[in-house]
């Protein structure tokens, strides 16, 4: 089998049986068919021919490039699944990628915006929006429900249960999930409803301004725009919110595997990442306000 046939296949079994994402399946195929014309540039078509050292020499590349290591680790991550997945079904005797360490990295602490910016948003959507309602709600859901983009606009009428104040989310993987929703998000929500009204209940709940689905770009543009009125963080994306609602449930003392749960990650060590910057939020208060420090 060659290494362009495995591609093809790999891609099959994460889009049909392991129900990846569109956009990790974009991301993943991009990711192998680069390494695929690497190896085959280097006359390495068939699985048997690429070993460890191909591999090694294909991310030494990558670094004189000067790709940045989480980029390097991402590319490598795509390549060591494929080949786990090409073992694991008797396609290759030995797995080249078992003895191939990840690039070593500083993770960086994920920025995070205050709920007094937020709030701040809704004042400026108030006086400047047609139809402030939708960029209050979209805030809300991302930052209230610590939603993905994805899982926003995917969200129908259907997976809102009001008596329970509940939210059924469809995360990554196609995995379910049931948030919880508060009273505000829950009444910035029926305001929403009230002046966008919903026909049935297969209709998605948040629409653009011309009724359509809600799209990712334009989550992106409008959560960028708005963030950039009041905040002066690096990156201005819509995953700021959700970093946002898990770090501040964490300052204010929530069990870290209920964040877990509401996150939907699959592992805690990912949710982990919030601890460090709670602790890091706790040192810049201690520094800034204690007469010791």
């Amino acid at each position: 089998m060659s290494i362009s046939e495995l591609v093809i296949k790999y891609l099959a079994e994460i889009k049909n049986i392991r129900r990846y994402s569109d956009n990790t399946i974009k991301s993943y195929k991009t990711d192998l068919d680069e390494f695929s014309n690497y190896c085959q540039k280097n006359g390495k078509t068939e699985l048997l021919l690429i070993n460890e050292k191909i591999i090694k020499s294909y991310l030494m590349l990558l670094s004189e490039k000067s790709l940045d290591k989480k980029s390097i680790a991402r590319k490598l991550a795509a390549i060591r699944s494929t080949f786990k997945y090409a073992f694991q079904n008797d396609l290759i005797n030995e797995n080249p990628v078992s003895f191939v360490s990840n690039p070593k990295s500083h993770r960086k602490l994920p920025e995070v915006v205050s709920t007094n910016n937020i709030l701040e948003i809704y004042k400026i959507a108030e006086e400047s929006e047609e139809k402030p309602e939708l960029i209050k709600v979209v805030f809300e859901l991302l930052y209230g429900c610590a939603l993905r983009v994805s899982e926003l606009c995917d969200l129908k009428y259907s997976s809102v249960d009001f008596n329970k104040s509940q939210l059924r989310v469809t995360g990554k993987g196609d995995k379910m999930r049931i948030v919880p929703i508060g009273e505000k998000s829950l009444e910035i929500l029926n305001k929403y409803i009230i002046k966008n009204p919903i026909i049935s209940y297969n209709d998605y709940l948040i629409r653009t301004k011309k009724n359509d689905k809600l799209y990712p770009r334009l989550v992106h543009r409008m959560i960028n725009k708005y963030l950039t009125k009041v905040s002066d963080i690096k990156k201005k994306s819509p995953h700021i919110l959700r970093h946002s609602a898990a770090t501040h449930m964490l300052d204010n003392g929530a069990d870290l595997r209920a964040v877990k749960e509401i996150l939907g990650h699959e592992n805690l060590s990912t949710t982990q990442i919030y601890t460090h910057v709670s602790i890091e939020r706790l040192k810049s208060t201690y520094k800034k306000s204690h007469p010791k420090s």
